[in-house]
């Protein structure tokens, strides 16, 4: 339905809802006006059940113009919470001069006429949005018959937009589902019941594959964003491809990621460097021996097995990529996705916007995705370069580049921190080598993990190593531990300035002190 521009009383513009005339054979697109003069006659009659249909219609959903128009001036007496009735909205329609147009106050007092009650007002309004689905395809098949016809198109980009129209209509009055408390707290005890029967070793998540931060986070949860935030040179994209093998290698989870900075070829590399231990730089050079080579088949076959997805699209819309998502999930379900990273991906707008306002959408719409497909979505992120700036060069949340709606929608952000990787470049700069820190700790590959940000629990920080030669990270060895350990009960050296030792919640076990839990550091950002 087009709009259509009238000027009345050379004061005012008005648009004027378009009908859809009939195809070329005579027929007319699928509409009941009387459904939805009844309907918009039921509205006025009892305001307490427009709230039934009111996030559930749109003015798009009647075919008849002037029933269009009447709809608009009800729902904005409905949001200002003003009187709904037959005078109320003929005010209201007077005052955006558009009484005239649909008839005036007599068509309104033949609306009220069409019905005795709102009895049958949500089965009524059901058969109005059937209807509109049924013109919407019309005319969304019509455009893409027309497409299909010009050469000059690439035939991709239109199963995108195809894809992208239908999911339009889909989401045209998408109704709002609740549900009641009972009902939930009934589904919380099912599924609390089930993870006590299960050897989950307190994970009710998708493992992480570190015991530290898995006995943090109990495993990344359904509906969460996780921010994974580092500057470069930290290995984000190395965690995040040990994160994503761990998943779907030793816990037999669907991951999909989608690389926007490396081709999916170097990422697969990657993989098979850490699966067969074999250095990716001879990987990368081809340069093995034979025994490299068996171990190289012998070692991938687990990987070649796992249930892994790899979309190297490069400048990738966010909405592309939610599109993609809910097309695979329907198709096969995913238990994890992770984007990298974040602020490669676009937002196509048509207004002007500023990046920030950008990056703003896409981290609230990849929030929105976790939500509705009900899984965890990992997403990397850039920091600034204020983390230069800082002294001992550990990250906060205000590093976050580009926008602070990151930090709000992410349910945890994750920081990855090296401090040998600064040291080695202080120390290059003076033409030395170091492998410790202030506390004489050996930290070659040692990484912290700062939990800067956990909606359901606590801060923190946990331990894993990086085994460059690999591109991988691994959990830390038991001397490992005993390296970062000053005290019998656990606790352990903290890294960095004004960090506090505290003992994490997860820490009720019987596991033998030397490997358990990295206790939790908290920073004083």
């Amino acid at each position: 339905m087009d709009d259509k521009t009238r000027y009345t009383g050379g004061k005012r513009k008005v648009n004027i809802p378009q009908i859809i005339g009939p195809d070329p054979s005579g027929r007319m697109p699928p509409n009941t006006r009387e459904l939805e003069e009844a309907v918009l006659g039921a509205m006025m009659l009892e305001r307490d059940k427009i709230h039934s249909v009111i996030d559930v219609l749109t003015e798009k959903h009647f075919y008849a113009p002037e029933n269009s128009i009447v709809f608009k001036a009800i729902k904005k007496l409905y949001t200002d919470s003003g009187a709904i009735d037959l005078l109320t909205v003929a005010n209201e329609l007077r005052n955006s001069a558009e009484l005239d147009i649909i008839g005036g106050p007599y068509y309104l007092a033949q609306l009220t006429n069409r019905v005795s009650s709102a009895a049958n007002l949500d089965f009524h309004s059901r058969i109005l949005s059937q209807k509109f689905v049924q013109r919407e395809l019309i005319r969304v098949s019509g455009e893409i018959s027309f497409e299909a016809y010009d050469d000059t198109l690439d035939s991709f980009e239109m199963l995108d937009a195809c894809e992208r129209k239908l999911y339009e209509i889909k989401n045209v009055g998408l109704k709002q589902t609740f549900r009641g408390i009972s009902d939930l707290i009934t589904q919380a005890m099912k599924d609390l019941e089930a993870r006590q029967n299960t050897d989950t070793d307190g994970i009710t998540g998708v493992a992480s594959g570190f015991s530290d931060l898995d006995r943090i986070t109990s495993g990344w949860q359904p509906s969460d964003l996780i921010i994974l935030a580092a500057r470069p040179g930290m290995g984000k994209t190395a965690f995040a491809s040990s994160l994503m093998r761990n998943a779907a290698v030793d816990f037999g989870k669907k991951v999909m990621i989608f690389s926007l900075e490396m081709a999916d070829v170097q990422l697969v590399n990657r993989l098979i460097s850490g699966e067969s231990e074999i250095e990716s730089e001879k990987i990368k050079k081809s340069n093995l021996t034979e025994q490299e080579w068996a171990r190289l088949h012998e070692k991938t076959v687990r990987l070649s097995a796992a249930n892994i997805l790899i979309d190297d699209t490069p400048q990738l819309s966010i909405f592309d990529l939610n599109a993609k998502c809910r097309r695979i999930h329907s198709q096969a379900g995913l238990d994890l996705v992770v984007v990298d990273y974040l602020q490669l991906l676009r937002h196509e707008t048509k207004g002007q916007t500023n990046r920030e306002q950008e990056i703003a959408f896409i981290s609230r719409a990849l929030k929105g995705l976790a939500k509705e497909l009900r899984i965890p979505i990992i997403a990397l992120a850039q920091l600034s370069r204020e983390v230069e700036k800082r002294g001992n060069k550990r990250p906060q949340l205000s590093d976050l580049r580009e926008s602070g709606s990151i930090e709000q929608d992410a349910d945890m952000v994750l920081f990855l921190y090296r401090e040998e990787y600064y040291q080695k470049m202080g120390m290059q700069e003076q033409g030395q080598q170091s492998t410790v820190d202030s506390n004489d700790n050996n930290i070659v590959g040692l990484t912290e993990i700062i939990i800067g940000k956990n909606r359901h629990g606590e801060q923190g920080s946990a331990f894993v190593k990086f085994a460059g030669k690999f591109t991988k990270f691994v959990d830390l060895e038991p001397q490992d531990r005993l390296l970062l350990s000053n005290k019998r009960n656990g606790d352990y050296n903290t890294l960095g300035q004004q960090s506090v030792t505290v003992q994490s919640k997860m820490n009720n076990n019987n596991m033998d002190d030397n490997l358990g839990m990295t206790p939790n550091i908290l920073e004083d950002y």
